[in-house]
């Protein structure tokens, strides 16, 4: 499947929303970790190496332990506002777009309908016309 296939299936303001962030090599880095940090590879990898670790590496793990953990649960905590500020960022840009594009919908409506109470006035007088001259 094409990049372009594969942005025809999005709406449009996924399609904006993701383009920019592919712009910026920080928002990248953010997404991949955030991505991993939500994944099971990341706890299994995290059980693993904590379970060495209090096992094979440190004969009194726990203040070190504590610390490790203390300062990756600041930073990861760090990347989920990360996601949560992207994620209400993109729902603001798709409301905006979803907006705009209703607000199109309902002027061709009315356009439409004002068309068609226009040509419906002109049948009806037409009618009225013809059955008075008979």
């Amino acid at each position: 499947m094409s990049e372009q296939d594969s942005q025809a299936m999005h709406h449009p303001a996924v399609v904006a929303h993701r383009n920019s962030r592919a712009g910026d090599a920080q928002l990248r880095i953010a997404d991949a970790i955030t991505k991993f940090a939500g994944s099971m590879p990341f706890v299994y990898i995290h059980a693993i190496a904590f379970v060495l670790w209090m096992l094979f590496v440190e004969g009194s793990p726990w203040p070190t332990l504590t610390l490790v953990v203390s300062l990756e649960a600041i930073f990861l905590s760090t990347f989920v506002m990360i996601g949560q500020n992207r994620q209400a960022a993109f729902q603001q840009i798709k409301a905006d777009h979803d907006f705009v594009e209703q607000e199109l919908e309902l002027k061709t409506n009315t356009e439409l309908t004002r068309a068609i109470h226009v040509m419906t006035t002109e049948l009806h007088r037409r009618l009225i016309e013809d059955g008075a001259e008979q």
